[in-house]
Order: structure tokens, then sequence, then C-alpha cells
């Protein structure tokens, strides 16, 4: 990934809608914002941003139906929450505007039923997939990453509770503050520029956390797995974590 600008930026699909974002700069946290959706995140990041770490899918698995490694890696890691991480929906289906269509195609490809949990991400992955494909300087810069996981590798150990939860909340939030002691306030800005936005609390620790992952410090940016493959486009599939320690045997 490039390192031409100055900014480490996490962006993440909102619950309400559009996509919000958080960057660090060389001295700290430096803005955070929504936006109407990725297209409009790079165009906002393209000039200033070193690494945009993302969470949602990129890459499409393969004519032969099989799940993403990245996908099988993080649920071996997170255990009990492994369910979160769901397999996204073959390019082909994620192009579909109603779930039964998508759900149809999917299963033709690759023989399993697509999670309706996993339909609702397609809008996101479709257009992240046309960025990377249509830009193709924004390979460089756009990785993906997974909230559940960089909470992970911040804490030792994958979150004991939903992140809708108070407990949840909270120890996301010890996660971020044992990783770094200033991302209290850091977290606090981030939700005072959400602004009117449909941003949630959720959405906010999500891309602080992809921010932080994507900003050099402390451990070792890490990917699952280690030696990526790349899809039939040539986009790699790898969800990046930073850690000093591989997360899991092998990574």
């Amino acid at each position: 990934m490039s390192a031409g600008g100055s900014l480490y930026v996490g962006a993440v699909p909102s619950d309400g809608e559009g996509w919000f974002a958080a960057a660090f700069g060389p001295d700290g946290f430096a803005e955070a914002g929504a936006h109407e959706g990725i297209g409009a995140c790079w165009t906002h990041y393209e000039e200033t941003a070193a690494r945009i770490l993302v969470g949602a899918p990129i890459g499409s698995v393969g004519a032969d139906g099989s799940p993403r490694e990245c996908d099988e890696l993080a649920r071996a890691v997170l255990g009990d929450r492994g369910h979160v991480v769901v397999d996204p929906p073959v390019r082909e289906a994620a192009r579909k505007r109603r779930y039964p269509a998508a759900a149809r195609v999917h299963e033709r490809v690759t023989g399993r039923e697509l999670a309706e949990r996993a339909f609702e991400l397609a809008d996101a992955a479709t257009a992240l997939d046309d960025l990377l494909r249509e830009v193709p300087e924004a390979r460089d810069v756009v990785a993906e990453s997974h909230p559940e996981v960089c909470f992970t590798a911040f804490a030792g150990e994958p979150p004991a509770h939903a992140r809708s939860t108070a407990g949840g909340y909270a120890e996301r939030m010890r996660a971020l503050a044992e990783f770094d002691r200033d991302a209290p306030p850091a977290v606090q800005s981030a939700a005072e520029a959400a602004g009117d936005a449909r941003v949630t609390v959720h959405d906010v620790l999500d891309a602080l956390a992809l921010a932080y992952t994507a900003r050099p410090g402390p451990a070792e940016l890490r990917s699952l797995p280690p030696d990526p493959p790349t899809d039939a486009e040539g986009l790699p599939m790898a969800i990046h974590y930073r850690a000093e320690t591989p997360l899991i045997g092998g990574d």
C-alpha cells in the first residue's frame, strides 16, 4: 500500500446510511465525518490518505464457490463471536436489488445459502468493488479490515458482548484506550464530527478501530491470511489488523 499521503483512515458502512470515516495524521486525531458512499469518501481522501482500511469485503469468491480464506480465519480468531463475519455475496449476486434474486444466484454459484445479513453488505461491497476496479490507484491505498478483528488484536481476546450492548461498548472503548491513552478524546471528537448524520456510536468506534489499525504505531500491520490470494479481478482478499504477534498460528 502507498505511503504518499499523511492521513490514515478507517471507513465503515454506517448503520444509518452512507459511510463514516475517521482519520489520524502525524500529530494524532485529524478529522472524521459522514460520506454519501465509498466513492465520496475516496474523493475526500484520495490526495491525503496514505492508507484507508474499510470495513466491507474486497474481492469475490471464485467459480468454485468456496468461502474466502480471510473470512474463515477471522471466524476462527473471534471464536464465539465468529458469527459476525459473514461470507459476502458473489459478485453477480451482490448486484441484485432484492434478496430472493441474490440468494438464488449465490446458491447457484456456491452451492451455499446467502445469509440475509450478508446481503445487507451488498451495496457497500459493490460500490467498493466498482471503485477498486475503475480507479486503479485506489488499489494502492484501500484495503479491507474488520472492526471486531481489530478490537480483538488490541485487547488480546475477542469481545465478549455484542457491540450494541452497554458491556460491548465498554469493552471496545477499553480496548481502544489500552491501545492509545488518547482514544477517549478521539472518540468524542469523532462523534461530534458526525453532526446530524445518521451515525451510531458503533460506527464511530468501528471507524476509529480501523483508523488506529491503519496508522503506523505500536505493533505490526498484519493480515489474515499473511499471503492473501486474489480474486478473478486481481483484488486481494485479506483482513488486516495490527498486533505484536499473529492472532492465529501461521499468520
